[in-house]
């Protein structure tokens, strides 16, 4: 951004009196190719102003503009392109990154304000799935983008652990379930259960109706009901919190639906004293017709509440908790209609703060084009699918380095940052199909290629002894194959901001991407540890690579191996 900012303010002088320093900075572009410049200043909106035609003004302003970090300039039609002084922009950048490692791109822009997510939560007594990865890994990644931003992110895990589902659970287990199954082998047994009735209850219809009895003594406080449903919980958590181990997630706190069960009646209390609540066939609903929105279905007509009411509760919850300035729902996009509501429902109560609340939808994982289904068995659980990832990294890591020492744990991070890195290189609200053998190779766009890649550039600094290189005094590259490189570094802290600005993880990723390509031409056409004046420029160039890819991955949520 800075020699942006170099390149409008030398344009400034020249347009003070029909553009303002941020027009300026809006209107210039990147060129698509190289051969154009670095920088591009398009003339067409001056073209009214100055009535002449848009390439006369920008050779007009071409003669006018000096500045001591642009190399030269020229005009292509209506477009005054620019060219940078690669040195010294790559002195600057170089030493920039190597200075402040992990600490390049952060910003205080967020000023420590608290930022609640909501993200992952999965049901109780139901294994994690590969459908609970992508609110998991995004939000974690979200939470990262944020503190990165000078934001304090508030990981939330709103486990689903209450519902009538558990009254069908219970109904499950007491048919055809027994103590020693579900201790032996606990989510495998309570998913088996759960399908089961899904199964029997399509021939007999009366299943249903006693699954939501049981769920009614759980409601209202039954011994029996309770310890059940209690134990279901502990045995899940205890098995989810092995996959959040693996995928280096943590929580801030994992209040579910079943904490906001004493919380709901102030809900309905303060609806009922703005004379929100209408009574229709029964149910108490809030109309929400003015904005174009079914209504808010708030109590059923026998009085049970629905999501909404627990959203509501949890809202009010984290807003007097918190206080914060964004709260963040990493929830797939067919509940686009649920948050909308919610959303006006906190309006017609008078919280403004509604505003601050944001939905961050994301598309499906699909198989062979079709959803996945916990309730009809077709469940592909994460825990496996991290297995054979982690089973075909060490496959490679074998053919390729069969001795590397801590195998088993690169192998790990591998596998397991191919799952990741292929989930969030995908814009999040396209859909994608899973294929596990396309994600764990070290070639292509995959996480194992960005990881080889910093791994490759460790390793000349291991064999140059300059791992604890300190930026060079006078910096010499000016190649094309080192300014691609300096270019992508430098855009760092601009993707950052970005993928912040847009909530979307793939921008980094795919900064990630572009920077490893970029390395691996620059290493294929230039010899870092010959002999060469340019040697320390070009193994602080080096050092600087491993930097940004590190803090890439990191924001991905990805490990970053300094061997493989």
């Amino acid at each position: 951004m800075e020699y942006q900012l170099s390149i409008a303010e030398a344009l400034y002088p020249h347009l003070k009196d029909h553009l303002t320093m941020e027009d300026i900075l809006a209107l210039l572009e990147k060129p698509k190719t190289a051969e154009h410049g670095d920088m591009a200043f398009p003339a067409f909106q001056l073209a009214k102003i100055f009535r002449k035609n848009p390439a006369q003004i920008a050779s007009e302003l071409q003669e006018k503009i000096s500045s001591p970090l642009i190399e030269k300039t020229e005009t292509v039609g209506p477009y005054l392109n620019f060219f940078l002084k690669r040195d010294m922009v790559g002195k600057h950048v170089i030493t920039e990154v190597i200075e402040q490692g992990a600490h390049y791109g952060e910003s205080d822009f967020g000023k420590n304000q608290n930022v609640p997510i909501d993200m992952s939560s999965p049901n109780i007594a139901k294994p994690m799935s590969m459908g609970h990865l992508r609110s998991t890994v995004i939000g974690n990644s979200l939470a990262k983008i944020y503190s990165k931003m000078g934001f304090h992110p508030v990981k939330i895990n709103h486990l689903g652990d209450w519902g009538t589902q558990f009254g069908k659970l219970i109904v499950a287990y007491k048919k055809w379930g027994t103590e020693e199954e579900v201790r032996a082998n606990p989510i495998t047994e309570l998913l088996r259960l759960y399908v089961k009735f899904h199964q029997e209850a399509e021939d007999d219809p009366s299943l249903e109706e006693e699954g939501r009895s049981w769920f009614k003594r759980l409601e209202d406080g039954d011994n029996e009901a309770l310890e059940l449903w209690e134990w279901f919980r502990e045995e899940s958590l205890q098995e989810f919190n092995k996959v959040y181990d693996r995928l280096g997630v943590s929580f801030d706190s994992t209040n579910g639906e079943a904490f906001y069960n004493d919380k709901m009646d102030e809900v309905v209390e303060l609806l009922e004293e703005k004379n929100l609540l209408t009574v229709d066939q029964g149910a108490h609903i809030v109309d929400l017709e003015k904005y174009d929105l079914n209504p808010a279905l708030i109590k059923k007509t026998d009085g049970a509440t629905l999501y909404i009411t627990r959203d509501l509760a949890a809202a009010l919850f984290r807003h007097r908790t918190y206080d914060f300035t964004q709260s963040l729902y990493v929830v797939g996009q067919e509940q686009t209609n649920h948050f909308k509501q919610l959303k006006a429902v906190l309006k017609e109560m008078g919280y403004d703060w509604a505003d601050d609340i944001q939905h961050i939808p994301f598309g499906l994982i699909t198989q062979g084009g079709k959803k996945l289904s916990t309730r009809q068995g077709k469940v592909v659980l994460l825990e496996e699918v991290l297995d054979e990832a982690v089973a075909q990294a060490l496959d490679q890591i074998n053919q390729k380095n069969p001795d590397l020492p801590n195998k088993e744990q690169v192998a790990e991070q591998v596998g397991v940052g191919a799952i990741v890195f292929h989930d969030l290189k995908n814009d999040r609200l396209n859909s994608f199909d899973f294929t596990i053998s396309e994600l764990v190779q070290f070639e292509g766009e995959t996480g194992p290629y960005v990881q080889y890649t910093r791994a490759r550039a460790m390793s000349i600094l291991r064999k140059a002894g300059a791992l604890d290189a300190q930026p060079v005094e006078e910096f010499n590259l000016s190649d094309d194959y080192s300014w691609e490189i300096i270019k992508l570094l430098q855009e760092f802290p601009e993707t950052v901001q970005r993928a912040y600005e847009k909530r979307e993880p793939s921008v980094i990723a795919k900064h990630s991407l572009h920077l490893a390509q970029a390395f691996n031409k620059f290493y294929a056409h230039v010899r870092v540890l010959d002999e060469h004046e340019e040697r320390d420029s070009r193994l602080a160039l080096v050092h600087a690579v491993t930097e940004v890819l590190k803090e890439d991955l990191n924001l991905l949520g990805v490990n970053s191996p300094d061997e493989m």
